[in-house]
């Protein structure tokens, strides 16, 4: 059975009596959905299976301390058939993904599923392997390179490939080559790799980290009626994070490097999925590594999470691109993350598909741009052609429909969409208020929500509910309705974003902010960190208001960089340059290694840093510079 056409309605609502529940369908939804086949290429369920091993048992990778990091046993629930609590079609996705161990994609080509969000791809080279992609966590990229040793032997690593800067493709490096044992052995990375793999802590890691709790649920309940994935894959660990510099960076498409006997050949693909991203060909094993380029979801032209808006465009432009390169010198196409594709006609085809989806969601959003309407009402309006609509990898599991062409408006045109009524709103409090008080009341809003929800519109029962709860945040009434909203629509949605963002909503309303789980900080990432990022780390803390009237010099000076940087508090903006000579107007001069530079930033003090001058400017800087609040409210005010 294939994929029932995509509707323009966000979400289409009935309700079956004043007593029962409404229950939200999702516009990627079908209403009875066969588990088996696909409309394109074969059989999802087949394919996932084939070439399997072994699984680890039990599914269970822990920390030294016995903490677990990682629990694909926690998920064999996705066994059953789909209960009433999920939607049928996201069910069937989390079955495929859910699967776990380790499978033999080709002649030397292998990869373990299912011990994290991605998949770690092991080739067997001359002497040793080469590991693509190490997972997130040092932990489960040990548990998954164990797992392979037991069924091919105590082979060596060799060689370690980054397709790109995404901690679920690096961070468990560790894991398959612990500290002091990379010496001589290739990384290779796309050129950028390293700039983008920490910049997005740099700048904004703290608020990105909250919400990609919200957006992998990873505090969330693994059950029918709560976390049953994420589309992409089932959860992130939450071990120990690593990061090994690249060795060899990969400038150009067509650029070939041979690691331990085995041939690769790359194409470029930046400003795809990631900032600095590749795909390879394994030309004499006749296989295709897609990387996150081409997968069996819908992705992210915007992650939820947040993070910069994605080219559509030239996302499509790269998939052609592979369909050129590669056609007809490939038999199988794997990835990062989901189960490879077998067969040259169904690889161009599953190319081209995808290539086909977000060329129309960027050519079509434009399309309505340039006819005056707004992101909302793009989304709203737009339709997949069912010739797309209908294939399960173009499905929105991970990314969706509505938010990705609202992430392609804002690309090109910004938060503003030209109505002057929407220049200057009131905040949300403030504009919440107004709108209680507009309607009665807190009590008459939530009566009118819940008449509305009744009706079968949940979406505006949630807006009017929604700003009960920014203007009394203490009223228990309005959370618990707004949560049970919450609830529904995340239970209904085919999309596995946003069923957690919804249901982690809900459990915040219920039970308050939890403490995150894990942190993507790292000893190996920070020192990872050039001197300018750690710098612009302390300037985009500094609390402006607080420094508006604090002035102040002091110069940094590593000598094993051979360069010192001249730091400029003024006006609440803290500035730098950086040359070979120390400053005479400097305050303070600190002559310090990196690692003692994080040591002082990270709160421990001078130590055994040399001091010339005066040394309370350090304590006057650090004195406006913020902590960051990594469980910020996000459903409350």
């Amino acid at each position: 059975m294939t994929p029932p056409p995509l509707n323009r309605r966000s979400f289409v609502v009935a309700a079956a009596g004043a007593a029962a529940a409404a229950v939200a369908l999702n516009p990627h939804t079908a209403s009875a959905i066969d588990r088996e086949g696909t409309s394109k290429g074969g059989d999802d369920f087949a394919d996932a299976d084939r070439g399997f091993i072994a699984a680890l048992v039990p599914g269970v990778v822990k920390n030294a301390k016995g903490d677990v990091v990682w629990d694909n046993d926690a998920y064999d629930f996705l066994k059953k058939d789909a209960p009433k609590t999920a939607n049928k079609s996201l069910w069937r996705q989390s079955q495929l993904v859910s699967k776990q161990g380790l499978y033999k994609v080709a002649d030397r080509i292998y990869q373990v599923r299912g011990l994290d969000l991605s998949n770690m791809t092991i080739i067997e080279g001359d002497t040793g392997i080469v590991v693509v992609d190490p997972l997130i966590s040092a932990e489960t990229a040990a548990a998954a390179l164990k797992l392979f040793r037991e069924h091919r032997g105590e082979k060596k690593v060799t060689g370690l490939v980054y397709t790109h800067p995404h901690v679920d493709h690096f961070g468990g490096c560790r894991g398959v080559l612990p500290a002091g044992s990379e010496g001589g052995v290739p990384i290779l990375a796309p050129d950028g790799f390293m700039e983008h793999a920490i910049s997005e802590n740099v700048y904004a890691g703290t608020a990105m980290q909250r919400r990609s709790g919200y957006m992998y649920g990873a505090l969330l309940p693994k059950s029918p009626s709560g976390q049953i994935g994420c589309g992409l894959g089932q959860t992130v660990s939450v071990g120990s994070i690593g990061l090994i510099p690249p060795t060899k960076g990969i400038t150009e498409t067509g650029q070939t490097e041979t690691v331990d006997g085995v041939r690769f050949e790359f194409q470029m693909t930046p400003g795809t999925e990631a900032p600095a991203e590749m795909n390879f060909v394994l030309p004499d094993l006749r296989a295709v590594c897609m990387a996150e380029n081409a997968t069996h979801t819908m992705h992210n032209i915007i992650t939820l999470r947040g993070a910069q808006v994605r080219d559509a465009r030239q996302w499509a432009r790269y998939l052609d691109e592979s369909v050129v390169l590669f056609e007809g010198r490939v038999d199988v196409a794997f990835a990062s993350h989901h189960w490879p594709t077998w067969g040259g006609d169904t690889i161009v085809e599953l190319l081209e598909q995808q290539r086909d989806l977000y060329a129309y969601m960027h050519d079509q959003t434009l399309r309505m741009i340039n006819a005056g309407m707004t992101g909302r009402e793009i989304a709203e309006e737009i339709e997949l052609p069912p010739a797309l609509a209908g294939v399960w990898a173009n499905r929105g599991y991970y990314g969706s429909l509505s938010h990705n062409v609202k992430g392609i408006y804002q690309r090109y045109m910004g938060w503003f969409d030209a109505n002057p009524a929407h220049l200057w709103e009131h905040p949300p409090v403030e504009e919440a208020k107004r709108y209680v008080k507009a309607m009665g009341g807190r009590t008459a809003t939530v009566a009118k929500a819940k008449a509305f929800a009744g009706s079968g519109d949940l979406r505006f029962a949630v807006t009017l509910l929604n700003h009960v709860v920014f203007a009394d945040p203490g009223y228990k009434v309005a959370k618990a309705e707004l949560a049970e909203l919450y609830v529904k629509l995340g239970q209904a949605s085919e999309n596995a974003v946003w069923r957690n963002f919804y249901l982690v909503g809900a459990q915040e309303l219920r039970e308050g902010v939890r403490d995150s789980l894990a942190s993507v900080t790292s000893a190996d990432m920070l020192m990872a960190l050039s001197v300018d990022q750690l710098i612009d780390s302390v300037a985009v803390r500094v609390n402006g208001p607080r420094a508006w009237e604090l002035k102040l010099r002091m110069d940094w000076s590593l000598p094993a960089l051979g360069m010192v940087w001249h730091l400029a508090l003024r006006n609440g903006v803290l500035t730098y340059r950086s040359d070979k000579e120390k400053s005479p107007g400097a305050g303070v001069t600190l002559t310090m290694t990196k690692p003692q530079l994080l040591a002082m930033l990270g709160g421990r003090g001078l130590g055994d840093i040399k001091v010339e001058g005066d040394a309370s400017l350090l304590s006057d800087l650090l004195g406006v510079v913020d902590k960051p609040d990594p469980a910020f409210a996000i459903v409350t005010p």
